[in-house]
C-alpha cells in the first residue's frame, strides 16, 4: 500500500475514494471494504484520505482534541484493502498563496435546520475539502457513509451540481453490539456516558417501528431519549432525500435522525423510517 502526501494524478485517477478525518475504526474499515468491492468490479484503485479538515469545525477545541492516529490508520487501511492513503498536509489542501473557493451549497445543506443550524459553517467546510480531495484526486466513484445522512446527502447533491462525472455510493452504518453508532468521537465517552449513549439507538429503533405517522414516531422518539436521559439537539422524522419535514400525505423513504451531547460528547444517529 502506497502512502502519498502530495497528489499523484497519474495513479488516483478514476479510482474508489473513501475521504476520512482519520481516527480510523471498524465502521471506516467497512467503507474501505466497500469501496474494495466496487474498484474490483471496475479495476480501479481505492485510495483512502486522512485529513483532518480545519474549516469544518465550530468549535476550535473540537478540531484540537480530534484524535490523530496516522500510524494505526495506516494499518487498518491496509487490512482493509486500500492500494494508498492519501494524507496531505494542509497547505497541500489549502495552499498558502491560492484562495480555495467555498462551493455554492445546496438546498439540504441550509434548509432542514438540522446539522446546518447547529453546526454554522461545517457544511461549507466538508463541501470545500470534499470538493477540493475531489480536484486533488479525480476519483470515479466516492464512497460515504450513511451515519451522517445530511452530510452524505449534501455531498450527493454538490456532486451533481458541480457536474462531476463521480457516482456517490453510500454504505450502511456500522454499530457496536449494544447499537451506538461506530464513531471516532466514541472514544471520548468516560464508561458512563458510553452507556448511556447506547439510548439513541434504542431510541431510533422504538420510532422506526412506530409506522402510524411521523408525528408520532417523533413523540417515541423524544419519550424514549428522555427515559435514557438524553437531552437531544434535535429528533426528527425528515424527508430522506431533502430532509425536510415530510407533507401529510407523504409516503416516500424517510429518517429518524437524533443529535446530542452524551457526556459532553456530541453524536449523531440515524434509521430508515417508512410509514405503513
Amino acid at each position: 500500500m502506497r502512502l502519498l502526501d502530495a497528489p499523484d494524478p497519474g495513479f488516483t485517477s478514476g479510482c474508489v475514494l473513501v475521504p476520512t478525518m482519520g481516527a480510523l475504526h471498524a465502521g471506516h474499515a467497512a467503507l474501505i471494504a466497500r469501496a474494495r468491492s466496487i474498484a474490483d468490479q471496475r479495476r480501479a484503485r481505492v485510495v483512502a484520505t486522512v485529513f483532518v479538515n480545519p474549516t469544518q469545525f465550530n468549535e476550535s477545541t473540537d478540531f484540537e482534541r480530534y484524535p490523530r492516529t496516522l500510524r494505526e490508520d495506516l494499518a487498518l487501511c491496509e487490512r482493509a484493502g486500500a492500494d494508498a492513503v492519501f494524507a496531505p498536509a494542509s497547505h497541500v489542501v489549502y495552499p498558502p498563496d491560492t484562495t480555495i473557493p467555498t462551493p455554492l451549497l445546496p438546498k439540504v445543506a441550509t434548509l432542514p435546520g438540522l446539522e446546518d443550524a447547529h453546526r454554522p459553517g461545517h457544511f461549507a467546510g466538508v463541501c470545500q475539502v470534499v470538493s477540493r480531495l475531489f480536484d486533488l484526486t479525480s476519483p470515479g466513484v466516492g464512497v460515504f457513509g450513511e451515519k451522517d445522512w445530511q452530510q452524505l446527502q449534501v455531498i450527493r447533491a454538490m456532486t451533481i451540481a458541480q457536474f462531476r462525472p463521480i457516482d456517490i455510493v453510500p454504505a450502511e452504518t456500522v454499530r457496536e453490539p449494544d447499537g451506538l453508532a461506530m464513531s471516532s468521537r466514541n472514544r471520548l465517552l468516560d464508561p458512563e456516558s458510553r452507556e448511556r449513549a447506547a439510548g439513541i439507538h434504542r431510541a431510533l429503533a422504538r420510532a422506526a417501528a412506530q409506522r402510524s405517522g411521523p408525528a408520532e414516531a417523533e413523540r417515541v422518539l423524544a419519550e424514549s431519549l428522555a427515559d435514557a436521559g438524553i437531552l437531544p439537539e434535535y429528533a426528527v422524522v425528515r424527508d430522506a432525500r431533502t430532509l425536510l419535514p415530510p407533507k401529510a400525505a407523504h409516503d416516500g423513504p424517510c429518517r429518524a435522525l437524533v443529535a446530542a451531547r452524551v457526556g459532553g460528547v456530541r453524536l449523531i444517529d440515524n434509521v430508515p423510517w417508512q410509514p405503513t
